[in-house]
């Protein structure tokens, strides 16, 4: 078994995942038949049996020799300090515990460094795009978000939320951005409002506002809008498109 050459020799800090802190949280620190604690090792092909003791230098119970001092494993409020000499302990944790990035992971600042550098790209790049949409496109994009409240909006209510909304959530805003659909889905749910068209009781078909003559039948388990909207770009979508903007306008 080889450890990585790039281990480095310093403080380390774990925290619980899925933002789980109780207020003590005991980690399993040695191998029982219930809680099994194991490793496979590539190298020699087979498991190895793992325990943390403090007057160990070695994680692994095949390297360990004489009376085995055995510690608990504490997270205490969801994190863990392990200061650098106790390297026994840290390269159990850093790697082999099996519950590594599964129930804990090791804080690592670069990583959160450049994790936040990524969201202050999308949240500046985001914020650039919104500034510069059309009023028709924000309100389309900022109704997945409200939902049916934009109608009574402002148009300078709606920049301004549609501005928070990138700012908070940069990523979903740019999804909803480059998503084709998000305008027909705006403008079906207007041509609902305006009584245009009409959606039964059950969500499941749409007809015409004037006759009750049915347009289309949304699939099972699809929402209505987002079928109404692809629906738009068939031949005969297209057709009913062009007769309801006639009439929003």
């Amino acid at each position: 078994m080889k450890e990585k050459t790039t281990w480095e020799v310093k403080d380390r800090n774990y925290y619980l995942t899925n933002d789980y802190s109780p207020l003590t949280y005991t980690l399993r620190s040695k191998h029982t038949r219930r809680f099994p604690l194991m490793y496979f090792d590539n190298d020699k092909g087979h498991q190895r049996e793992l325990r943390y003791a403090t007057n160990m230098a070695s994680p692994f119970v095949d390297e360990q020799t004489g009376l085995a001092t055995l510690e608990h494993i504490v997270f205490e409020n969801g994190t863990l300090f392990v200061p650098k000499e106790k390297q026994s302990l840290q390269k159990l944790l850093s790697l082999y515990h099996p519950d590594r990035n599964k129930r804990y992971r090791e804080l690592d600042v670069v990583e959160i460094a450049e994790d936040e550098l990524l969201e202050i790209e999308y949240e500046i790049e985001a914020l650039n795009i919104a500034k510069d949409l059309e009023i028709d496109h924000m309100e389309a994009i900022l109704r997945v978000e409200m939902g049916s409240s934009v109608s009574e909006m402002s148009s300078k209510e709606i920049k301004r939320d549609l501005l928070i909304f990138a700012k908070k959530n940069p990523v979903l805003f740019l999804e909803l951005v480059n998503d084709e659909n998000v305008e027909l889905r705006n403008f079906a749910i207007k041509a609902v409002e305006a009584n245009i068209i009409k959606l039964s009781g059950d969500q499941r078909t749409f007809a015409w506002g004037s006759n009750g003559k049915k347009l289309m039948t949304v699939p099972f388990d699809e929402n209505p809008y987002s079928a109404m909207a692809a629906w738009f770009k068939t031949d005969e979508g297209v057709e009913v498109y062009k007769s309801i903007d006639k009439k929003l306008k």
